[in-house]
């Protein structure tokens, strides 16, 4: 059971999904400092990395590494404690917890065994990047590419069916050897790369996919890439055929102008107003 609410300014048990700062430490609520100051434990990625933002905001709560390679191997122990009512707080290196990070291995023993899960709202590179992108407010988070090309292609090429935008991770090693499968499906469309979020040496770099190069150097800091919509294609044809007006003809006592300018547009070239300036002739002729 999910439950963001505690009583009389105590606590609730359970286990608090805390989002921190992607770039700047400032970035970090005060909601998640006091949580992780009055947490049994914080779970972390790296506890090198967590110290320093914990050592800013003086917090001294008890560290456990939880990354990748050992949340399975953690998760009784961790249980345990949730199950001792401890207050267990989980933090990854940057952003929110699970989201390309380690966590829903634990998250998902929480749901089986009924245990409180606290999710807090904060710094997220997803929802950052959209906000600067200038794209639709449509998006897909898709995370970190594939290493094999073949599934990368594959999923390429999936992906590039959708008319909506999508947004990546991507580490600066592999950035050169992304941007060419970007350009070849994702033509006619707008890329954003967002580097160093937050931080002093931030760049966002809009532009046409087909006017973007590779970098020269390899980029410094962990990479958000927002690819646009799809742009649409103008219908060209401005005459309607006599397969269409027979059609048109035929739906008018049926369904009003807008349903059968709907049909007719999945159908045919010809544009919305075409279609809808003929069938308010036809209305009027009567």
């Amino acid at each position: 059971m999910v439950n963001p609410i505690s009583h009389n300014n105590k606590l609730k048990k359970g286990l608090y999904l805390i989002p921190t700062p992607i770039g700047n430490l400032g970035d970090i609520t005060l909601r998640a400092i006091e949580l992780l100051k009055n947490s049994d434990f914080i779970l972390c990625e790296d506890t090198r990395v967590s110290k320093k933002l914990l050592d800013k905001f003086n917090i001294k709560t008890e560290l456990i590494s939880n990354h990748k390679f050992n949340e399975v191997k953690n998760l009784s122990k961790i249980i345990n404690l949730l199950r001792d009512n401890k207050i267990i707080s989980m933090i990854s290196d940057a952003g929110t917890p699970s989201i390309s990070d380690p966590g829903a291995v634990l998250i998902n023993e929480c749901f089986r065994l009924n245990i409180d899960i606290i999710p807090l709202p904060g710094p997220s590179a997803v929802t950052t990047a959209m906000s600067v992108s200038g794209f639709d407010e449509k998006y897909l988070f898709y995370g970190f590419f594939p290493n094999k090309d073949k599934l990368i292609k594959e999923e390429l090429d999936r992906l590039s069916k959708l008319n909506i935008c999508l947004v990546f991770f991507v580490s600066p090693k592999k950035i050169n050897k992304i941007i060419p499968y970007l350009k070849k499906y994702f033509k006619k469309r707008k890329i954003l790369i967002c580097r160093e979020i937050s931080k002093y040496y931030e760049e966002f770099i809009r532009t046409n996919l087909e006017e973007l190069q590779i970098f020269k150097k390899e980029p410094k800091g962990e990479i958000t890439i927002v690819i646009s919509e799809k742009k649409l294609e103008k219908k060209n044809s401005q005459t309607l055929s006599e397969s269409d007006k027979r059609n048109i003809k035929t739906m008018m006592n049926k369904l009003s102008t807008r349903e059968i300018t709907d049909i007719i547009s999945q159908k045919s070239e010809v544009t919305k107003k075409e279609i809808y300036d003929y069938c308010l002739k036809l209305k009027n002729e009567k």
